[in-house]
């Protein structure tokens, strides 16, 4: 007789975690998907200088303090550490490579196939995956002639790659503006852009930026319940000199080129310049196409959801989503709180419907 879990978790990065954490702690039955080769999400794929926004103290999975210094910023390596420390201590069923294809919902009960042909079945489903398995390249006219190299933030890793190249840098938040930084340190660098980059102190009289976030309320306020999108930020964390250098122009900022041209770009004034490689740091897509046979998102790929519950499928849920239910959704300190508002929907609607 094939099992019928009372969960499927899809993703087994941080926000499919800390989602099983909670069925955990209610003593569900559940199994985390994870399509890598390891649950740590998209964290291994990031680029080898990331370091996070929030100090340790502020970047913490429900049930498990972030290791270290509490002041400290954690670099990718740490968080990925700190991620397979959590799978191991909270002793979480996570079933790797397994890549998911489709999602079905026949009467009350799903059925998740995956890329090698197998088959799970369960009550609910809650879709954990993240989105950068989908960066967004935008498309700019006489992309299709131009010689030089084009790739995705998400495709970079180190500079080395890039020395003594002209690079142009695409976008301007946090990731775009990090990249561009340490770029300039080894090439000839300009970050283009549409509006000039903002940033902020990471420290505000002695604190951390994210204290104030959190004393505020602003980090966690519901602006889903008053029926508005959680504002997104376009202001970037200053981590380090960031301010000074772009002030002396390296890098530089110029408004965003209006086309490629065989050999580079054309600025906005019209003017030509040969260029080596453009990087688009301009951040991602959501990657749910699984969920579209039983009409979970809409025709640009957005899920019906309110606050992380599907309102087109009944048992479906989402845990990681940007803005999902706070400024902090889709964070390290902020899935948790999701995960268990989520997992408390759930737990409703199977005893409903038991």
């Amino acid at each position: 007789m094939t099992k019928v879990w009372d969960a499927i978790v899809i993703g087994g990065g941080q926000a499919g975690l800390a989602t099983g954490y909670h069925l955990r702690k209610l003593g569900l039955r559940f199994l985390i998907l994870e399509a890598t080769e390891q649950a740590a999400g998209s964290w291994p794929k990031y680029y080898d200088s990331l370091k996070l926004f929030s100090p340790a103290r502020f970047s913490s999975l429900p049930g498990m303090k972030f290791p270290g210094n509490p002041d400290k910023y954690p670099s990718k390596s740490e968080v990925v550490s700190y991620l397979k420390d959590y799978t191991k201590h909270f002793e979480l069923p996570v079933m790797i490579d397994k890549q998911i294809v489709s999602v079905e919902k026949i009467n009350k009960e799903f059925t998740v196939r995956t890329k090698s042909g197998k088959e799970f079945q369960s009550k609910t489903i809650i879709n954990a995956t993240g989105s950068f398995q989908s960066p967004y390249k935008p498309l700019i006219r006489g992309q299709e002639i131009f010689k030089g190299g084009i790739i995705h933030s998400s495709e970079y890793q180190k500079p080395d790659a890039f020395v003594n190249q002209r690079i142009v840098v695409v976008g301007r938040g946090n990731s775009a503006v990090q990249i561009v930084i340490e770029l300039a340190g080894v090439s000839k660098t300009t970050l283009a852009v549409r509006q000039p980059v903002h940033l902020i102190k990471q420290r505000l009289l002695g604190r951390d930026i994210h204290f104030w976030l959190k004393v505020t309320g602003f980090d966690t306020f519901p602006f889903w319940r008053f029926g508005k999108t959680t504002p997104s930020s376009n202001s970037v964390i200053d981590l380090g000199q960031y301010s000074e250098q772009l002030a002396q122009g390296s890098p530089d900022q110029q408004p965003m080129f209006t086309s490629f041209d065989s050999d580079g770009v054309i600025w906005s004034e019209g003017r030509n310049e040969k260029v080596d490689t453009v990087i688009f740091a301009t951040g991602y897509q959501n990657n749910i196409t699984h969920l579209k046979e039983i009409g979970a998102i809409d025709s640009n790929g957005h899920p019906f959801h309110v606050g992380g519950v599907s309102t087109s499928v009944q048992g479906l849920y989402y845990v990681g989503l940007e803005g999902q239910r706070s400024f902090s959704s889709a964070t390290l300190r902020g899935v948790g709180s999701d995960a268990q508002y989520v997992v408390r929907k759930l737990v409703r609607y199977l005893k409903d419907n038991s």
